[in-house]
């Protein structure tokens, strides 16, 4: 199959376009494809700014998280962000700031890394990562998840309100999603013509 028809085929993710001939070099591909995911994940998490006011960092992992579902598919997506997560609560210091473990108080937004990559790489085998509108729209219900787990998870590990963990946890990082929607809406359609194009 020629990259262009793989690229308008329903259900195909990006990752569809890479070449596996048989049954075992598919699993060798698919494995690849969760380790490399979760790395990615990780070092996106070192990208970390501190917000005042706020124990939870702009951090570049959740763009790696939403890029990974989009790419990758709900299932190998989900494996890459599962993988990512107990790799770290074992131990792997790649959650943000090189930190480790469950307790922190931003792990609920690796929590709600997973529904949202679950459900990016859904919308994505429907073609919701093909046009900018559709791209911006995927992008938008995989953070609306990642807070939905994130900002109650926030509140009760630390103590906070609800309200407060709103100001501290939701607020500060949505001009931040924002331009991370803005690049997705560029890249991931780009990514989709370069396929066609080379098919």
């Amino acid at each position: 199959m020629s990259l262009a028809a793989a690229s308008i085929r329903p259900g195909a993710v990006l990752a569809d376009l890479l070449p596996a001939a048989t049954a075992p070099r598919a699993r060798v591909r698919d494995a690849a494809l969760v380790l490399g995911g979760a790395a990615l994940t990780g070092v996106a998490a070192q990208i970390a700014v501190p917000v005042p006011g706020s124990p939870v960092p702009v951090t570049g992992q959740t763009f790696a998280a939403l890029l990974i579902g989009a790419s990758l598919g709900a299932g190998r997506g989900v494996l890459s962000i599962a993988l990512y997560a107990v790799a770290g609560v074992l131990g792997v210091p790649w959650f943000a700031g090189a930190q480790s473990g469950a307790g922190g108080a931003s792990f609920g937004y690796v929590l709600g890394m997973l529904l949202a990559v679950a459900a990016v790489g859904a919308l994505a085998r429907r073609g919701g990562d093909r046009g900018v509108l559709r791209t911006a729209g995927t992008m938008l219900v995989g953070e609306a998840l990642i807070y939905a787990v994130g900002v109650p998870f926030l509140a009760l590990s630390t103590g906070m309100s609800m309200g407060q963990a709103v100001a501290a946890g939701l607020v500060p990082f949505l001009v931040g999603d924002a331009l991370k929607a803005v690049l997705a809406m560029g890249a991931l359609p780009a990514a989709w013509k370069l396929a066609g194009r080379r098919g």
